[in-house]
């Protein structure tokens, strides 16, 4: 599993045809000069890992179009970095991920919470996927903290069974129920993906309802759907599709080839920045699953300290009375950058928390604690109601960006 060895029917062949593809566009050709030829799987040692901006370029490039049906093209990304796209066929290759993965059956009454429009594809691709269940489904989408009231109403009278979106969106209005006293008895799937689970909803949602169990989806806008997550599974363990072949790096980081026959993205050795490991998962499936470790591209410079993103917040939200952070730096025309910390208080947060957080910060423990010694006005702290959210997508990244006018 460490290799290229894959069982996926005619998978030298799709992987072969790929290369051939990008070794056509003209930007790229140099880059896969070197290799020749796939005689087997194994052969793709010798091909490098293409990142975002490759793909982008063949993608331009190529222009793919579906054999049948319409193609569709979606976005992701955008918060702290250019948008990434992706293109799929009509059914969003949901098939496959349906024979694998059994959140939803025909008596499921299932309330689709992912933000719809503006070319993200998590809306549409619970929807292929739900077509597929036979379930009755409900193209809410993303609701504001006005309307929780009116929505959790309409759950529990409608016995909803079945509810679905990004973490972020998850975490508010499970927070908002649990706070709120709100039961939902009927409700026993959550499904997810678009961002790592939060173990806050470990607690929120038994709270809200007891009945209710996880099930996640991992992959990319690029990559498309790549394992699934069930129940039995830690919530940072993932099996693989039979399509998706995953290689995990002597550095760690993993690379993703699609072995669809028809898949539109020419995906070869593709790395999305993601660390992992192979393990045999708790669920008792044969054969290893894939263990995420993170992402290997939190490391930002800040005024010439490297600062770790997902490091700091991890730190941060260990303190007591913080139920969120996140990070955002602001670039200015005339001086340096300056951070910002955006704290999320738990309900029980005392009233001393933004001078706490300010503290920890200016430690000696904390890379970058010096600048804040030297120059203290380069670091606030913010007490927020909820965190800054993606309009488009519904998703809260962890690091934010902004230029100052």
């Amino acid at each position: 599993m460490t290799g290229f060895q894959s069982s996926a029917p005619g998978a030298r062949d799709v992987a072969a045809a790929t290369l051939g593809k990008l070794r056509s566009v003209p930007a790229l050709a140099e880059r896969y000069s070197d290799v020749v030829v796939l005689d087997s799987l194994e052969d793709l040692v010798h091909v490098p890992v293409m990142l975002k901006d490759d793909l982008n370029i063949a993608l331009d490039h190529l222009q793919p179009r579906a054999h049948e049906g319409s193609t569709w093209m979606f976005q992701s990304g955008g918060t702290t970095g250019a948008p990434k796209l992706g293109y799929a066929p009509t059914g969003l290759y949901m098939n496959e991920v349906h024979e694998q993965w059994k959140p939803l059956g025909p008596d499921d009454l299932f309330v689709n919470g992912w933000s719809a429009g503006k070319m993200w594809g998590g809306h549409y691709l619970v929807a292929a996927y739900a077509d597929l269940t036979g379930c009755t489904g409900i193209p809410l989408g993303a609701i504001g903290k006005a309307e929780y009231d009116a929505w959790l109403e309409f759950f529990l009278t409608r016995r909803v069974t079945a509810f679905g979106g990004a973490p972020s969106t998850l975490r508010n209005l499970f927070g908002y129920a649990r706070e709120a006293g709100v039961k939902l008895p009927d409700l026993r799937s959550v499904l997810w993906l678009g961002e790592a689970w939060h173990p806050q909803l470990d607690d929120d949602i038994p709270a809200v309802a007891p009945n209710a169990r996880r099930w996640g989806l991992y992959g990319s806008t690029e990559t498309w759907v790549i394992g699934t997550n069930t129940p039995d599974c830690p919530d940072d363990t993932w099996h693989p599709l039979p399509s998706q072949l995953v290689h995990v790096g002597a550095d760690g980081l993993i690379d993703f080839t699609s072995l669809k026959p028809h898949g539109l993205n020419p995906v070869l050795r593709y790395q999305t920045g993601d660390a992992g490991e192979w393990v045999s998962c708790e669920c008792g499936e044969p054969g290893r699953a894939l263990r995420l470790l993170g992402r290997r591209d939190g490391v930002v410079q800040f005024r010439s300290h490297n600062l770790d993103v997902d490091a700091t917040i991890a730190e941060l939200t260990a303190l007591p009375g913080v139920a969120r952070i996140q990070l955002r730096i602001t670039s200015h025309p005339a001086k340096a950058d300056t951070l910002e910390v955006l704290a999320v208080p738990t309900r029980d947060a005392g009233p001393d928390l933004a001078d706490n957080l300010r503290r920890h910060m200016c430690g000696s423990g904390f890379g970058p604690g010096v600048v804040f010694h030297n120059d203290p006005t380069c670091l606030t702290v913010t007490l927020i109601d909820s965190p800054v959210m993606n309009e488009r997508t519904g998703k809260s990244a962890n690091l934010l960006r902004r230029q100052a006018a």
